[in-house]
């Protein structure tokens, strides 16, 4: 996988992890009802839910390409719609963050970190998300270390942007920040994806 395609793989995982939804909340409840600790035992396990989705799409769409080369191509071409969609969604979004940032009430390790696995692997959703986003990096990691790339980078990007978010949020003065700037992620995140989308479509 040559460098540039990883700094873009970048950039969408970095989009990806900051798009407000039910995983944000997880992380956010956990952290504000148990403590920095509880916050951030709830990101690495949530992490480790996207390395698994990950590794099995990757996988999954390698035999594919392998086997039923036109088969992939409907793949690729369904995730850039899907792309184009989540995009069009995120544009319309108004940032909704003060609805999904609500606090809990206090757990203990397990249950923080088996909810942000949960969160993870039970939200098709991010599925989707990573066989539209694989499709194009599919091809490029041709080698041990590049697929090691494409499993790793979305799941350590993951568990970085919610541990960040753990602690800010261990400082009550960063959470009306955070909600202030929730449309313009909202916004920046529909750009990319739908220009992400359009890119696949050439590619193919």
């Amino acid at each position: 996988m040559s460098f540039t395609a990883w700094l873009s793989l970048v950039a969408i995982c970095c989009l990806g992890a900051m798009s407000p939804g039910p995983s944000l909340a997880m992380v956010v409840r956990h952290t504000l009802g148990g403590g920095r600790g509880k916050g951030i035992i709830c990101a690495w396990a949530h992490s480790i839910g996207i390395g698994i989705y990950a590794l099995v799409t990757l996988l999954g769409l390698a035999v594919v390409l392998k086997k039923a080369p036109m088969v992939f191509n409907g793949i690729a071409i369904t995730g850039a719609l899907y792309l184009a969609w989540m995009g069009v969604q995120a544009l319309r979004s108004k940032g909704g963050m003060s609805e999904k940032l609500v606090a809990g009430k206090s757990t203990d390790s397990f249950t923080a970190a088996r909810d942000g696995l949960a969160i993870s692997l039970f939200n098709p959703k991010i599925l989707l998300f990573f066989l539209a986003l694989f499709s194009q990096f599919v091809m490029a990691a041709d080698s041990l270390w590049g697929k090691s790339l494409i499993v790793f980078t979305p799941l350590i990007i993951d568990g970085l942007w919610f541990t960040i978010i753990a602690m800010l949020l261990s400082h009550k003065s960063v959470l009306p920040k955070l909600r202030e700037k929730a449309a313009l992620i909202d916004k920046l995140s529909g750009v990319v994806l739908i220009l992400l989308a359009v890119r696949v479509l050439v590619t193919i």
